[in-house]
């Protein structure tokens, strides 16, 4: 089976309002920062293994208060961005079965902010979100773990001209936990 094409979305293709690119097979983060194609499977399980220590560390080390403030120019509150990063292992363990037991799955979005609004994520108790923060990741390994040579490079998509591989599944799980990580210290820090 061949690669699919890094697809970004094209004039034909109208994303629905509040629902981001996909970035592509061949995506290079300089905030985190993360380089997708010397990303492979090995890197991948240890960037995703670290994430719930990470945020238990952050947990520990910051105060409540810290994790409420609302981000610079209204963007999320730490406390918003740790349980998208719950959300996201939850997500992608399903996304990234679904590349290797169907063919050509179609992808929902994970329509991010209305989470944040409808499941109230800014008062979230943050312990609790961790422990299944951790719950989810071990799930995410697991389905990883599943990913042989040949359905790594499996097809699915969410809208025309977003055409991803299911190892761009995996190595996109990876790049939410680095980078919203990095995203929760700045909060922190702010």
């Amino acid at each position: 089976m061949d690669r699919p094409a890094c697809d970004l979305p094209g004039p034909e293709t109208a994303l629905p309002e509040g629902v981001p690119p996909l970035a592509g097979e061949d995506h290079h983060c300089a905030t985190c920062p993360m380089d997708f194609p010397t990303t492979g499977l090995d890197d991948v399980r240890a960037i995703v293994t670290s994430v719930p220590g990470r945020a238990r560390e952050l947990l520990a080390a910051h105060p409540e208060d810290a994790w409420r403030a609302p981000g610079a120019d209204g963007s999320w509150s730490a406390a918003e961005y740790l349980c998208h990063v719950r959300d996201v292992y939850a997500v992608f363990t399903i996304r990234l079965h679904r590349a290797r037991t169907e063919d050509d799955p179609p992808l929902e979005p994970m329509l991010n902010d209305l989470r944040a609004r409808r499941f109230g994520y800014a008062h979230a108790e943050l312990r609790p979100v961790v422990d299944q923060l951790e719950a989810h990741v071990g799930g995410f390994l697991a389905e990883l773990d599943r990913l042989d040579e040949p359905a790594r490079d499996r097809p699915v998509h969410r809208y025309p001209g977003e055409r991803r591989s299911a190892l761009w599944l995996a190595r996109q799980a990876a790049h939410e936990g680095r980078h919203h990580l990095h995203d929760i210290v700045s909060c922190l820090d702010a």
